[in-house]
């Protein structure tokens, strides 16, 4: 059984533990706040980009131990701000293509300058070589995650995929199309569930069944990238986040989307008739997680 947050956007059992107790909640506490000042989402992502601007900079200094620490602080307001900014959309009813952009391009954004902070703190070529690198495959996984979370709680809700529709910004229309890449990719399940008589048993079996591999998926998230900044700071070594970025989260990201397709196509093969009611107790009993 899905077990909602407050909102209903996310399900708990897939979620980081410190979004799950720490941040969010501090999120939730200060929406009527943000609510009552006027603030509208994408200016909530603004206020994020610029806190998150400081985060990058006190880590440029991060010999000093107190500025490692000063840039945890700021980068955890930064991740409040990023979930606060959804939660005003949601409760404004102005969730958009461009506010989802939007939201994005602050994310990387900010990652975007604490990668240069850091390189120009170093000031080798060795330094700006890793931090590229990082940074490209921090992109993609990042995207590839956000899709891989997107999909698993639109089948939740038993929605099937549909292209988002070519209106709006060229930008805006790129962006989706990259987004929605591992979308059309994995397309084939949608299809069956979209199609099937048994749809509820399906999404259940799914549910049961997908929520390791998103499990896994959630070191994605960027909780754990400024969690491993701040520990290669004070260890006094930068270039330890960025091998960790380049070695173990592209691991995690390549285990984890492999596997959530391994589920899919598992499911693919069994007949139609496993999802119907008589058949999905003893279905679920036997892969619940």
């Amino acid at each position: 059984m899905t077990i909602p947050s407050p909102d209903g956007s996310r399900d708990r059992r897939i979620e980081d533990p410190t979004n799950l107790w720490l941040i969010h909640p501090t999120a939730r506490a200060l929406l009527p706040r943000a609510l009552a000042m006027g603030l509208s989402a994408n200016m909530v992502s603004v206020v994020g980009l610029l806190v998150g601007t400081a985060a990058a900079f006190s880590f440029a200094q991060w010999r000093d131990w107190r500025f490692a620490v000063l840039g945890l602080v700021l980068a955890f307001c930064w991740l409040v701000a990023d979930g606060l900014d959804g939660m005003v959309a949601r409760a404004r009813g102005t969730s958009s293509a461009f506010g989802r952009m939007m939201d994005g391009l602050c994310d990387h954004g900010v990652f975007f300058l604490l990668y240069v902070c850091l390189a120009m703190s170093l000031g080798t070529l060795e330094a700006w070589m890793l931090a590229v690198a990082a940074g490209v495959a921090h992109a993609v996984q990042s995207s590839l995650y956000e899709a891989e979370r997107a999909r698993f709680h639109r089948r939740l809700k038993g929605a099937p995929w549909a292209p988002a529709p070519s209106t709006g910004a060229a930008l805006v229309r790129l962006y989706d199309y990259v987004a929605g890449s591992m979308e059309r990719i994995a397309g084939r399940f949608d299809a069956r569930m979209d199609g099937s008589s048994a749809a509820a048993g399906l999404v259940a079996a799914y549910s049961a069944r997908a929520i390791a591999p998103m499990r896994l998926l959630s070191l994605e998230t960027a909780n754990v990238r400024v969690m491993a900044i701040f520990v290669a700071s004070v260890v006094g070594d930068p270039r330890i986040f960025w091998w960790f970025e380049l070695t173990v989260l592209t691991v995690v990201a390549a285990i984890g989307i492999t596997w959530h397709r391994q589920v899919e196509a598992s499911l693919l093969r069994r007949r139609a008739g496993a999802f119907d009611d008589a058949n999905l107790s003893n279905y679920s009993k036997d892969h619940s997680s």
